[in-house]
């Protein structure tokens, strides 16, 4: 018969990869309670604590009070409002870029920025761990799309020497699902001898990297020449919700005109605007936050390596346990839960087949208590779950 769903959800039963959702139950926060359980999470990418922060509350319920709750229309029609209008304005400050522009999800920000820059003609080079959101941009781009090796710019330079039309290179900043950070001295580098565009997603690295929280271009100390096109999300260190893209005048107005995912959809809630202006406020105030989540990433790094676990190279919050084995990944998971810690287990087609993990993520909302409370639990079940190895 068609469409024989049964079928293919067994199978993903089967091979260990069928995924639910989590019911959370209270705000984000280092204590939840998820499907009725009191827990300690580490798997959210809170980085900062803002999600539930109560300045950040305040401006949502003020925002809500003076502009309403829908945003009513596109931002081509109606539907552009002050605080979305003052927070580009904020954003290209922050990013020390001419202009942004804001985006209700960061998956419409990378669609709407490969789709309008390249098309028929022209390339789309990215690398092969980069984001699904990136990957789905160039496949629908209409550009030829081609996959480097992870972080390899000699990869990259082999592709650019077949690369035809405006060719533009796309990377994560930081992979959200290794914690490591894009190369991108090299890789702009190797870009700009073919004159190519860089875009880099950084989604995952505003708010930790950087002196300023600024990311990662901040943090290597590139510039709007070496990345002409900046994403990046707001629902993770920002701790609210959207996107956006900073760069140049000429890129806004190109994305304003040619962007599909920005002119056909509604602007997101002023509300949330306004939430993301105390967010981008107290994410460049208080320095204690990124200070605080490095002594915490740092002293993960210690206690697991003590344990025995295998680590991704990653200077960041994301953090990831090696297990290998997707039916592994999960039994680790449930025994952490057994003892009231949360961690998803990541498995294929997220990651590459065979490379099942734990993505601990850490959050400046977390206390060292909560941290060793982590590596003890951490060190008790994969003692119990290498006992089970042979029986597995």
């Amino acid at each position: 018969m068609p469409f024989d769903l049964q079928s293919r959800l067994a199978a993903r039963r089967a091979e260990h990869l069928y995924r639910q959702r989590p019911l959370l139950e209270t705000p984000q926060g280092p204590e939840v309670v998820v499907d009725g359980e009191r827990l300690l999470a580490f798997c959210s990418n809170d980085y900062l604590g803002l999600a539930n922060h109560p300045e950040v509350i305040a401006a949502l319920r003020r925002g809500a009070e003076r502009w309403g709750v829908g945003g009513g229309a596109s931002h081509l029609v109606i539907g552009h409002l002050t605080p979305h209008h003052e927070l580009e304005e904020a954003l290209a400050d922050f990013t020390g870029r001419p202009r942004a522009l804001l985006f209700s999800t960061g998956y419409m920000a990378n669609l709407a920025a490969v789709t309008a820059l390249v098309g028929q003609g022209d390339s789309v080079l990215e690398d092969r761990l980069n984001h699904a959101s990136l990957l789905d941009a160039g496949l629908l781009s209409g550009a030829r799309f081609s996959r480097y090796l992870h972080n390899d710019a000699m990869s990259l330079a082999k592709r650019l020497d077949r690369a035809v039309g405006n060719t533009l290179v796309v990377t994560d900043g930081v992979f959200s699902m290794d914690g490591d950070l894009a190369d991108l001295p090299a890789l702009c580098a190797t870009a700009k001898a073919r004159d190519a565009w860089v875009m880099v997603d950084d989604a995952h690295g505003f708010g930790p990297l950087g002196a300023s929280g600024g990311g990662i271009v901040e943090h290597f100390g590139l510039g709007i020449d070496a990345v002409p096109v900046l994403v990046g999300t707001l629902g993770k260190a920002f701790g609210t919700a959207g996107a956006f893209v900073a760069g140049s005048d000429a890129l806004m107005e190109t994305l304003i005109q040619f962007a599909r995912p920005y002119i056909y959809t509604t602007s997101q809630p002023p509300a949330v605007a306004c939430a993301t202006l105390k967010a981008l406020e107290l994410l460049r105030r208080e320095h204690w936050r990124r200070e605080h989540l490095n002594r915490l990433i740092a002293r993960f790094r210690r206690g697991a390596e003590e344990i025995g676990l295998t680590l991704m190279d990653s200077p960041t919050p994301i953090q990831p346990i090696l297990v290998g084995d997707s039916a592994r990944a999960l039994r680790l998971s449930a025994l952490l839960r057994s003892k009231g810690i949360l961690v998803g287990a990541i498995r294929p087609p997220t990651v590459p087949a065979g490379s099942a993990r734990l993505r601990v993520t850490l959050s400046a909302a977390h206390t060292d208590a909560q941290l060793e409370r982590l590596l003890e639990s951490l060190a008790e079940c994969w003692s119990r779950l290498s006992e089970e190895a042979p029986h597995a």
